[in-house]
């Protein structure tokens, strides 16, 4: 039984995080409503806390909980866009989902975060300007071949390995290497029934890969990872929107 005092000492939390909830709540509405469209900016942080009437801090975790869900992308120095709807990204070209697979894809993920995050980081601090220039040259790769519609899974692969080298320490690879070709997820979702990738998710696939190369030219070791943090944790996010529809 909580006494007087344990109820004074909780009640702020909880006050703050349904303060969150409400706020994320708004805009996540907005998202989905189309009141806020794919490519939209959200206001400033200290428009936000103005409009919504709450704490810097209660704006922060409204967005890094609707980052979370793929609906926003953070992109530093610059501001908070709204992200194309998860289900709209993949639903095209994809038929006769196994729910199972889409299970064990979501878990690679989660794994590869784990892995991955940290490489992306690493690299910002340690990489060369040789290194830097390879990622570089994955990322044109996979544009050209998203260009000319054709598949990129390889030089997707390609792209994750040249930032796993880029920390200059070897395990980043050889954990990767032992992931295999379930590191490109959609490749594992259906035995030849696997339509051309649908432009809108190429696309935003390869914004993201873009966000992570840039801020590992840049030395930004918190962009690298945050940068990699959202195109992992959105990758998860629009597989389970498969799960939802199935």
């Amino acid at each position: 039984m909580n006494t007087p005092d344990q109820k004074t000492a909780t009640a702020p939390a909880r006050k703050g995080r349904n303060l969150v909830e409400t706020v994320a709540h708004r805009i996540r509405e907005a998202i989905t409503g189309g009141s806020l469209k794919p490519g939209d900016k959200l206001p400033t942080e200290s428009g936000l806390t103005q409009q919504h009437q709450v704490s810097r801090t209660v704006i922060r975790e409204a967005i890094a909980s609707l980052r979370a869900d793929g609906l926003v992308e953070v992109r530093h120095g610059v501001g908070v866009f709204v992200l194309p709807p998860p289900e709209s990204l993949l639903q095209t070209g994809l038929r006769n989902v196994d729910a199972g697979r889409v299970s064990s894809i979501i878990e690679m993920l989660e794994v590869r975060a784990a892995i991955e995050i940290e490489a992306a980081g690493l690299a910002a601090l340690r990489s060369s300007p040789a290194q830097q220039e390879i990622i570089f040259e994955c990322l044109e790769a996979i544009g050209r071949q998203i260009a000319a519609g054709n598949p990129t899974v390889e030089s997707d692969r390609a792209f994750h390995f040249a930032i796993a080298d880029a920390t200059n320490n070897a395990r980043f690879r050889e954990l990767l290497e032992a992931i295999g070709k379930q590191m490109i997820p959609r490749s594992q979702l259906a035995d030849g029934e696997l339509a051309p990738s649908p432009a809108d998710y190429m696309n935003q696939i390869q914004k993201e890969h873009g966000a992570i190369a840039r801020a590992i030219a840049g030395s930004d070791d918190t962009a690298a990872r945050d940068a990699m943090r959202t195109h992992l944790k959105g990758s998860q996010q629009r597989y389970r929107s498969l799960i939802r529809r199935s």
